[in-house]
Protein backbone atom coordinates (compact mmCIF):
# COMPACT_ATOMS: atom_id res chain seq x y z
CA UNK A 1 0.00 0.00 0.00
CA UNK A 2 1.45 3.39 -0.99
CA UNK A 3 1.92 6.27 1.43
CA UNK A 4 0.01 8.42 -1.07
CA UNK A 5 -3.11 6.35 -0.36
CA UNK A 6 -2.79 6.95 3.36
CA UNK A 7 -2.36 10.70 2.91
CA UNK A 8 -5.26 10.99 0.48
CA UNK A 9 -7.68 9.10 2.72
CA UNK A 10 -6.56 11.08 5.75
CA UNK A 11 -7.32 14.25 3.79
CA UNK A 12 -10.82 12.91 2.93
CA UNK A 13 -11.45 12.37 6.65
CA UNK A 14 -10.15 15.85 7.47
CA UNK A 15 -12.22 17.66 4.81
CA UNK A 16 -15.38 15.57 5.14
CA UNK A 17 -16.23 15.55 1.42
CA UNK A 18 -14.53 14.22 -1.70
CA UNK A 19 -14.85 17.54 -3.50
CA UNK A 20 -13.06 19.54 -0.78
CA UNK A 21 -10.41 16.83 -0.34
CA UNK A 22 -9.76 16.69 -4.09
CA UNK A 23 -9.39 20.47 -4.21
CA UNK A 24 -6.95 20.45 -1.28
CA UNK A 25 -4.91 17.64 -2.87
CA UNK A 26 -4.96 19.18 -6.38
CA UNK A 27 -6.42 16.01 -7.91
CA UNK A 28 -9.69 15.39 -9.73
CA UNK A 29 -12.69 14.25 -7.71
CA UNK A 30 -13.33 11.16 -9.92
CA UNK A 31 -9.74 9.93 -9.48
CA UNK A 32 -9.94 10.43 -5.68
CA UNK A 33 -13.28 8.61 -5.61
CA UNK A 34 -11.74 5.71 -7.57
CA UNK A 35 -8.78 5.54 -5.18
CA UNK A 36 -11.13 5.37 -2.18
CA UNK A 37 -13.29 2.70 -3.83
CA UNK A 38 -10.20 0.63 -4.69
CA UNK A 39 -8.94 0.80 -1.10
CA UNK A 40 -12.34 -0.18 0.30
CA UNK A 41 -12.52 -3.13 -2.12
CA UNK A 42 -9.05 -4.26 -1.11
CA UNK A 43 -9.90 -3.99 2.60
CA UNK A 44 -13.32 -5.58 2.16
CA UNK A 45 -15.29 -2.94 4.09
CA UNK A 46 -16.33 0.70 3.65
CA UNK A 47 -14.09 3.29 5.29
CA UNK A 48 -16.73 6.06 5.35
CA UNK A 49 -20.48 6.33 5.80
CA UNK A 50 -21.83 8.27 2.81
CA UNK A 51 -23.99 11.10 4.14
CA UNK A 52 -23.91 14.85 3.71
CA UNK A 53 -20.47 14.57 5.26
CA UNK A 54 -18.23 11.51 4.98
CA UNK A 55 -17.93 10.01 8.46
CA UNK A 56 -15.40 7.23 9.22
CA UNK A 57 -16.89 3.81 9.95
CA UNK A 58 -15.46 1.61 12.73
CA UNK A 59 -13.10 0.09 10.14
CA UNK A 60 -12.36 3.57 8.82
CA UNK A 61 -11.40 4.87 12.26
CA UNK A 62 -8.98 1.97 12.66
CA UNK A 63 -7.57 2.61 9.18
CA UNK A 64 -7.03 6.31 9.95
CA UNK A 65 -5.32 5.49 13.24
CA UNK A 66 -2.93 3.06 11.54
CA UNK A 67 -2.34 5.45 8.62
CA UNK A 68 -1.27 8.21 11.02
CA UNK A 69 1.05 5.80 12.85
CA UNK A 70 2.68 4.56 9.63
CA UNK A 71 3.19 8.09 8.28
CA UNK A 72 4.62 9.20 11.63
CA UNK A 73 7.10 6.29 11.55
CA UNK A 74 8.15 7.19 8.02
CA UNK A 75 8.60 10.85 8.94
CA UNK A 76 10.53 9.87 12.08
CA UNK A 77 12.95 7.77 10.00
CA UNK A 78 13.61 10.58 7.53
CA UNK A 79 14.01 13.12 10.33
CA UNK A 80 16.58 10.92 12.07
CA UNK A 81 18.49 10.58 8.80
CA UNK A 82 18.34 14.37 8.37
CA UNK A 83 19.71 14.83 11.88
CA UNK A 84 22.67 12.60 11.10
CA UNK A 85 23.38 14.13 7.70
CA UNK A 86 22.43 17.79 8.08
CA UNK A 87 23.02 18.66 11.74
CA UNK A 88 21.42 21.95 12.86
CA UNK A 89 19.05 22.20 9.92
CA UNK A 90 15.53 21.17 9.03
CA UNK A 91 11.88 22.16 9.38
CA UNK A 92 9.96 22.77 12.60
CA UNK A 93 6.17 23.07 12.61
CA UNK A 94 4.90 24.94 15.66
CA UNK A 95 1.25 25.25 16.68
CA UNK A 96 0.17 28.34 18.61
CA UNK A 97 -2.55 30.95 18.92
CA UNK A 98 -2.31 34.22 17.00
CA UNK A 99 -1.78 35.95 20.33
CA UNK A 100 1.34 33.86 21.13
CA UNK A 101 2.55 34.26 17.57
CA UNK A 102 2.44 38.04 17.90
CA UNK A 103 3.58 38.55 21.48
CA UNK A 104 5.91 35.58 22.13
CA UNK A 105 7.47 34.26 18.93
CA UNK A 106 7.76 37.57 17.06
CA UNK A 107 10.28 39.01 19.57
CA UNK A 108 12.26 35.75 19.60
CA UNK A 109 12.46 34.84 15.93
CA UNK A 110 14.92 37.40 14.53
CA UNK A 111 17.73 36.24 16.86
CA UNK A 112 16.77 32.58 16.32
CA UNK A 113 16.84 32.97 12.52
CA UNK A 114 20.26 34.68 12.68
CA UNK A 115 21.66 31.91 14.88
CA UNK A 116 20.12 28.98 12.97
CA UNK A 117 19.61 30.09 9.34
CA UNK A 118 19.12 26.51 8.14
CA UNK A 119 16.16 25.82 10.44
CA UNK A 120 12.86 26.81 8.86
CA UNK A 121 9.87 27.43 11.12
CA UNK A 122 6.30 26.80 9.97
CA UNK A 123 3.53 28.27 12.14
CA UNK A 124 0.06 26.72 12.51
CA UNK A 125 -2.25 29.24 14.20
CA UNK A 126 -5.54 28.16 15.78
CA UNK A 127 -7.39 27.87 19.09
CA UNK A 128 -5.80 25.81 21.87
CA UNK A 129 -8.46 23.11 21.50
CA UNK A 130 -7.87 22.69 17.77
CA UNK A 131 -4.08 22.82 18.23
CA UNK A 132 -4.19 19.93 20.69
CA UNK A 133 -6.20 17.81 18.27
CA UNK A 134 -3.78 18.55 15.41
CA UNK A 135 -0.72 17.90 17.58
CA UNK A 136 -2.12 14.57 18.77
CA UNK A 137 -2.73 13.62 15.12
CA UNK A 138 0.93 14.30 14.28
CA UNK A 139 0.26 17.44 12.22
CA UNK A 140 2.92 19.50 14.03
CA UNK A 141 6.16 18.95 15.92
CA UNK A 142 5.18 20.93 19.00
CA UNK A 143 2.70 23.53 20.21
CA UNK A 144 2.58 26.37 22.69
CA UNK A 145 -0.39 25.62 24.92
CA UNK A 146 -1.71 25.92 28.47
CA UNK A 147 -2.19 23.70 31.47
CA UNK A 148 -4.20 21.64 32.12
CA UNK A 149 -3.31 19.37 29.22
CA UNK A 150 -4.01 15.68 28.63
CA UNK A 151 -0.85 14.05 29.98
CA UNK A 152 -1.85 10.71 28.44
CA UNK A 153 -1.33 12.25 24.99
CA UNK A 154 1.33 14.91 25.54
CA UNK A 155 4.71 15.56 27.10
CA UNK A 156 5.45 19.19 27.92
CA UNK A 157 7.96 21.72 29.23
CA UNK A 158 6.81 24.65 31.35
CA UNK A 159 7.76 27.95 29.72
CA UNK A 160 6.41 30.59 32.12
CA UNK A 161 3.57 31.60 34.39
CA UNK A 162 1.11 34.28 33.31
CA UNK A 163 -1.05 36.25 35.75
CA UNK A 164 -4.69 37.02 34.96
CA UNK A 165 -6.03 40.53 35.58
CA UNK A 166 -9.39 42.26 35.48
CA UNK A 167 -10.10 44.77 32.70
CA UNK A 168 -12.95 46.91 34.05
CA UNK A 169 -15.12 49.52 32.30
CA UNK A 170 -13.87 52.92 33.52
CA UNK A 171 -17.35 53.89 34.77
CA UNK A 172 -17.70 50.74 36.90
CA UNK A 173 -18.47 51.46 40.59
CA UNK A 174 -15.44 49.38 41.65
CA UNK A 175 -13.16 51.70 39.65
CA UNK A 176 -14.70 54.75 41.31
CA UNK A 177 -14.47 53.23 44.79
CA UNK A 178 -10.80 52.27 44.33
CA UNK A 179 -9.80 55.42 42.46
CA UNK A 180 -8.61 53.47 39.43
CA UNK A 181 -7.37 55.39 36.39
CA UNK A 182 -7.89 53.97 32.88
CA UNK A 183 -4.70 52.40 31.52
CA UNK A 184 -2.79 52.64 34.83
CA UNK A 185 -1.08 49.39 35.94
CA UNK A 186 1.23 50.86 38.58
CA UNK A 187 -1.24 49.99 41.32
CA UNK A 188 -3.30 46.81 41.02
CA UNK A 189 -5.60 46.42 44.03
CA UNK A 190 -7.03 42.94 44.51
CA UNK A 191 -10.75 42.64 43.80
CA UNK A 192 -12.79 39.54 44.75
CA UNK A 193 -14.75 38.24 41.78
CA UNK A 194 -17.78 37.93 44.05
CA UNK A 195 -17.90 41.75 44.09
CA UNK A 196 -18.63 41.59 40.34
CA UNK A 197 -21.54 39.15 40.41
CA UNK A 198 -23.90 41.82 39.01
CA UNK A 199 -21.40 42.84 36.32
CA UNK A 200 -21.71 41.68 32.67
CA UNK A 201 -18.60 39.80 31.51
CA UNK A 202 -16.93 39.45 28.12
CA UNK A 203 -16.31 35.74 27.57
CA UNK A 204 -13.82 34.05 25.26
CA UNK A 205 -14.97 31.33 22.82
CA UNK A 206 -15.48 27.84 24.25
CA UNK A 207 -12.52 26.49 22.22
CA UNK A 208 -10.23 28.79 24.21
CA UNK A 209 -9.12 27.74 27.69
CA UNK A 210 -9.82 31.19 29.11
CA UNK A 211 -13.53 30.46 28.52
CA UNK A 212 -13.64 27.64 31.08
CA UNK A 213 -11.20 29.41 33.39
CA UNK A 214 -13.50 32.43 33.81
CA UNK A 215 -16.54 30.22 34.41
CA UNK A 216 -14.63 28.14 36.98
CA UNK A 217 -13.32 31.21 38.81
CA UNK A 218 -16.86 32.60 39.07
CA UNK A 219 -18.27 29.22 40.10
CA UNK A 220 -15.69 29.04 42.91
CA UNK A 221 -17.05 32.40 44.12
CA UNK A 222 -20.61 31.05 44.08
CA UNK A 223 -22.15 32.69 41.02
CA UNK A 224 -22.71 32.24 37.29
CA UNK A 225 -21.51 35.29 35.37
CA UNK A 226 -23.84 37.32 33.19
CA UNK A 227 -22.35 37.25 29.68
CA UNK A 228 -22.56 40.47 27.68
CA UNK A 229 -20.74 39.10 24.64
CA UNK A 230 -18.59 36.15 23.51
CA UNK A 231 -15.55 36.66 21.25
CA UNK A 232 -12.58 34.72 19.87
CA UNK A 233 -10.27 37.73 20.19
CA UNK A 234 -8.69 38.80 23.48
CA UNK A 235 -7.80 42.11 21.83
CA UNK A 236 -11.49 42.65 21.09
CA UNK A 237 -12.47 41.83 24.68
CA UNK A 238 -9.78 44.25 25.88
CA UNK A 239 -11.09 47.08 23.67
CA UNK A 240 -14.72 46.39 24.55
CA UNK A 241 -13.93 46.55 28.28
CA UNK A 242 -12.42 49.98 27.69
CA UNK A 243 -15.54 50.98 25.76
CA UNK A 244 -17.71 50.04 28.76
CA UNK A 245 -19.42 46.93 27.37
CA UNK A 246 -18.34 44.58 30.14
CA UNK A 247 -15.56 43.25 32.34
CA UNK A 248 -12.91 40.89 30.92
CA UNK A 249 -10.45 38.53 32.58
CA UNK A 250 -7.27 38.77 30.49
CA UNK A 251 -3.62 37.69 30.71
CA UNK A 252 -1.22 40.37 31.91
CA UNK A 253 0.90 39.59 28.83
CA UNK A 254 -1.76 40.91 26.48
CA UNK A 255 -2.63 43.87 28.66
CA UNK A 256 1.01 44.97 28.73
CA UNK A 257 1.67 44.36 25.04
CA UNK A 258 -1.46 45.67 23.33
CA UNK A 259 -3.27 48.51 25.14
CA UNK A 260 -6.33 49.71 23.22
CA UNK A 261 -6.87 53.33 22.20
CA UNK A 262 -9.40 53.74 25.04
CA UNK A 263 -8.08 51.50 27.82
CA UNK A 264 -10.11 50.03 30.67
CA UNK A 265 -9.14 50.16 34.34
CA UNK A 266 -7.07 47.29 35.68
CA UNK A 267 -7.13 45.36 38.93
CA UNK A 268 -5.72 42.12 40.24
CA UNK A 269 -8.05 39.25 41.11
CA UNK A 270 -8.13 38.14 44.71
CA UNK A 271 -6.21 34.85 44.89
CA UNK A 272 -3.94 35.86 41.99
CA UNK A 273 -5.05 33.19 39.46
CA UNK A 274 -2.42 32.38 36.84
CA UNK A 275 -2.05 30.34 33.68
CA UNK A 276 0.90 28.04 33.05
CA UNK A 277 2.24 28.29 29.49
CA UNK A 278 3.85 25.10 28.12
CA UNK A 279 5.57 23.76 25.02
CA UNK A 280 3.87 20.42 24.36
CA UNK A 281 4.46 17.56 21.94
CA UNK A 282 2.70 14.27 21.25
CA UNK A 283 3.95 11.37 23.36
CA UNK A 284 6.36 8.89 21.74
CA UNK A 285 6.96 11.27 18.84
CA UNK A 286 10.60 11.43 17.76
CA UNK A 287 12.16 14.78 18.62
CA UNK A 288 14.28 15.87 15.61
CA UNK A 289 17.42 17.86 16.31
CA UNK A 290 15.91 21.00 14.77
CA UNK A 291 12.87 20.72 17.08
CA UNK A 292 15.13 20.09 20.07
CA UNK A 293 17.14 23.24 19.22
CA UNK A 294 13.95 25.32 18.92
CA UNK A 295 12.70 23.91 22.23
CA UNK A 296 15.87 24.87 24.11
CA UNK A 297 16.06 28.32 22.52
CA UNK A 298 12.42 29.06 23.40
CA UNK A 299 12.88 27.88 26.98
CA UNK A 300 15.97 30.07 27.35
CA UNK A 301 14.20 33.08 25.82
CA UNK A 302 11.24 32.72 28.21
CA UNK A 303 13.54 32.22 31.21
CA UNK A 304 15.57 35.33 30.38
CA UNK A 305 12.44 37.47 30.01
CA UNK A 306 11.02 36.18 33.30
CA UNK A 307 14.29 37.04 35.07
CA UNK A 308 13.87 40.60 33.85
CA UNK A 309 10.36 40.47 35.37
CA UNK A 310 8.74 41.44 32.11
CA UNK A 311 5.35 39.92 31.26
CA UNK A 312 5.52 37.70 28.16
Amino acid sequence: MEFRHFRYILKIAEEGTLSRAAKALYVSQPSLSQLLAAQEKKIGAPLFDRGTRLTPTAVGRRYLEMARSIIALDESFHQQVDDIVRGAAGDVTVGLTQFRSTHLLAPMLPAFRAKYPKITLHLREDTTERLEEMAAAGEMDCMISLLPIDERRFDYDILFEERLLLALPPAHPVCTALGLVPGDRTSLPRVPLAALRETPFLLMHREQKLHDMLLTLCEDEGFVPEIALETRSMNTAHALAGAGLGTAVLPETLIAAAPPAHPPCYAAIEGDPCRMIVLARAKKRYLPRAVSIFREELRTFCSDIQKEQKPL
